[in-house]
């Protein structure tokens, strides 16, 4: 009798337990895709503003702050301000900035509130097609997600 008691409450605590893990994963599965889903907004409406020309729209898409950095093949670029004026002076008008496609995007969630996107970027300009790899490092703020670092190489694989 007193067998079949402990082993009544040892599959009553199993499901009892299994059950919040399936809908915490359940739930996990689904902010993972709402925020993967937000994420890819940000770049896609960074793409849509650098393909009509609109620098200042796609800065949109980073922290605006003293502390974001960029990483390039000039090396480091520390604050908005800094990363918006190389922009405007590497790319003054539509024509410098050409058309902009993003690839192979990869998503790693680093938490609650930040994410590592991979990917590939490609330029379509009359005079070249200049593309590489980049590496985002996404925060969650209370207008959205924001790029806080943006690593960004130039290679031949395009």
């Amino acid at each position: 009798m007193k067998t079949r008691f402990l082993t009544g409450i040892l599959c009553f605590a199993l499901v009892y337990c299994a059950v919040p893990l399936r809908l915490d994963s359940q739930l996990a599965a689904r902010v993972d895709a709402a925020t993967t889903a937000a994420i890819r907004a940000v770049l896609i409406d960074q793409q849509a503003a650098w393909n009509r020309g609109d620098v200042d729209a796609f800065m949109n898409g980073y922290w605006h702050s003293p502390e974001l950095t960029f990483a390039g093949s000039r090396g480091v670029t520390r604050g908005w301000e800094a990363v918006v004026a190389s922009y405007r002076k590497n790319y003054p008008d539509a024509t410098a900035m050409g058309h902009l496609d993003f690839s192979n995007i990869e998503f790693r969630l680093l938490g609650n509130d930040a994410a590592l996107v991979l990917g590939r970027w490609h330029l379509q300009r009359c005079s070249d097609q200049p593309g590489g790899v980049f590496t985002l490092v996404f925060q969650h703020f209370a207008d959205g997600w924001r790029i806080i670092h943006d690593h960004t190489s130039a290679d031949d694989q395009h």
